[in-house]
């Protein structure tokens, strides 16, 4: 039984693979400048600013209301009100926030992610516990009519938790 379930799913994954590869487009036919470039990229620098700064108003004033965050896990995301609320926690916690980045934009002309899209990659410092921590990240964004549709962040969270002392130990189940 294993094997004729390890024989199907291979010659799904082959045909599945195989259709996609044939049908993919260049780069340039699908990636292009993106015509807001310059306003786009100051919205999503403007709006990290203003959260790592605290300044909720002007990063709620960005976002649009549809707004859905995702990450740093893909089952994690929030709305405008609880990505506000989720800094505001960090508020409480965290002292002498620091944000330093670099930003590239591009526009997406078909498919699922079609739009103009901003990417952000930095490092990102706080001082928690008397602990300074500094991790990279990256964000990308959707923008679209001078507002952020969504975005998609990725850090090590484990890195973090482990450098504010937490330790990582493994269920009972898995040390059998």
């Amino acid at each position: 039984m294993k094997t004729f379930f390890l024989t199907s799913m291979v010659a799904i994954f082959s045909v599945f693979f195989s259709t996609m590869s044939m049908s993919q487009t260049t780069y340039k036919e699908v990636i292009v400048e993106n015509p807001n470039a310059d306003a786009d990229i100051k919205i999503v620098g403007d709006f990290v600013n203003s959260l790592v700064s605290g300044d909720l108003d002007k990063a709620k004033s960005l976002m649009d209301p549809d707004y859905i965050g995702r990450g740093p896990s893909s089952i994690d995301s929030a709305n405008v009100e609880k990505t506000l609320t989720n800094w505001q926690a960090n508020y409480k916690t965290q002292s002498d926030r620091k944000v330093r980045f670099v930003t590239q934009t591009h526009k997406v002309l078909s498919g699922v992610f079609k739009g103009e899209w901003v990417s952000l990659w930095g490092n990102y410092t706080f001082t928690q516990a008397g602990k300074t921590i500094t991790f990279p990240f990256q964000l990308t964004a959707k923008v679209a009519d001078g507002k952020i549709m969504g975005s998609q962040i990725y850090f090590d969270n484990l890195y973090v938790a482990t450098q504010l002392g937490f330790k990582l130990t493994p269920s009972e189940s898995t040390t059998k």
